[in-house]
């Protein structure tokens, strides 16, 4: 058994100094007064604030990997080495809309992943292509396509892990969303141009997540809320910001974050390859993204995904929106890990859950993680 010291940790969404967190094979052993740390305790004394490890749910890619390119289990590694530097200890390789058989070797390659120990990865999320071309965003129009009974099929392929699928409410009928969710499927809705009565109706029928909440999806209007309306009057749902100061305006999130609690709201990156890479631009199915300050954009100048990581989106979180640190952590760690199903195994530091962690230094940059128990300190170089 170990004993880890911070200066302070995050307990309980509370800020504590001399604690002391148990360490037993992966999991959390208890967290106890670092003054009380029995003798036979090895402990290991850390500078800077411990967390929960952050639970990115949509990361297309990162160390110049895109994972519709790389649908492997090999892109899936390297995707989440380049992650993990930033503090993300749990993640979802996220497939952009693409044909069903690249669908296919993307699921198949998560569960091989999963099989085989990957660190940090935690399923897949599956963003399109059953989504609405008028809101079609960065995503192939080619691409997208009516969810049918095969589409139904590829989506439950995963046998382990959570599968997270993104899809425009209002062009599927609400007995597949409702087929989805019995099948252990987390339905968001993402890209899409519904009424906020057919938003309200995906909700009766089991939808529980939004994908980057405002972008990509019909307004909130005098007469007609849209989806972004529905988002934020449904508590049912657990709505992702991306918050990088170019998505969104932060006095729109502001906004946002006063029409229902925290735990409404989750981070997610969009990342893509760039992120843990030096690689100025990259391709996106034939076009290319060129990355200039720290925003994608095609030739067009359409937003592709994000250059932004979870550490940033953090400390972005505290400066842009005002919130406190514990509570920008708990939107970046406990509320993914509720929508996925998995608020008893991750995304807290409490007794008996997976020991994933983040070590935040003064400037709210990750030092340390630990996945599973297992300290990944030496953070890998960026990707040339």
């Amino acid at each position: 058994m170990r004993g880890l010291i911070p200066d302070r940790a995050l307990i309980h969404g509370a800020l504590r100094e001399n604690v002391a967190i148990l360490i037993e094979d992966a999991r959390i052993a208890g967290v106890v007064p670092a003054d009380a740390l029995p003798a036979h305790v090895d402990r290991q004394r850390l500078f800077g604030t411990l967390v929960p490890g952050f639970i990115d749910t949509q990361v297309n890619g990162g160390g110049g990997v895109l994972f519709n390119d790389s649908p492997t289990v090999e892109g899936i590694a390297a995707i989440g080495a380049a992650h993990r530097r930033f503090g993300t200890t749990g993640f979802l390789p996220t497939l952009i809309s693409d044909d069903l058989d690249v669908i296919r070797r993307a699921v198949t390659a998560v569960d091989t992943a999963i099989e085989a120990g990957v660190p940090g990865v935690l399923g897949i999320h599956i963003e399109g292509p059953f989504l609405n071309i008028e809101r079609k965003g960065i995503h192939s129009g080619e691409k997208i396509r009516p969810l049918d009974a095969e589409g139904m099929a590829v989506l439950a392929g995963l046998k382990r892990g959570r599968t997270l699928v993104t899809l425009a409410p209002e062009r599927v009928s609400t007995a597949q969303i409702e087929a989805l969710v019995t099948a252990g499927i987390v339905v968001a809705a993402g890209h899409s141009n519904a009424s906020h009565a057919q938003a309200k109706a995906a909700v009766a029928a089991g939808m529980r997540g939004v994908t980057h909440l405002f972008n990509a999806m019909s307004p909130l209007g005098s007469r007609e809320p849209g989806m972004v309306g529905a988002s934020l009057d449904s508590d049912e749902l657990v709505c992702g910001l991306i918050v990088d100061g170019h998505h969104v305006s932060p006095d729109t999130l502001r906004l946002a974050l006063r029409c229902k609690p925290a735990s409404g709201f989750m981070l997610v990156t969009d990342a893509m390859p760039s992120v843990g890479s030096n690689a100025s631009s990259f391709l996106l199915q034939g076009r290319r993204i060129t990355v200039r300050d720290g925003v994608c954009r095609s030739d067009d100048g359409t937003l592709a995904g994000s250059h932004l990581d979870m550490a940033t989106a953090v400390r972005n979180a505290v400066s842009m929106l005002g919130l406190d640190l514990a509570t920008a952590v708990q939107m970046a760690s406990a509320n993914p890990a509720a929508l996925m199903g998995l608020a008893e195994s991750h995304g807290r530091i409490a007794t008996g859950l997976a020991a994933d962690l983040v070590l935040l230094d003064d400037a709210g940059q990750a030092s340390a993680t630990w996945i599973g128990g297992r300290q990944r300190s030496e953070l890998p170089a960026l990707v040339a």
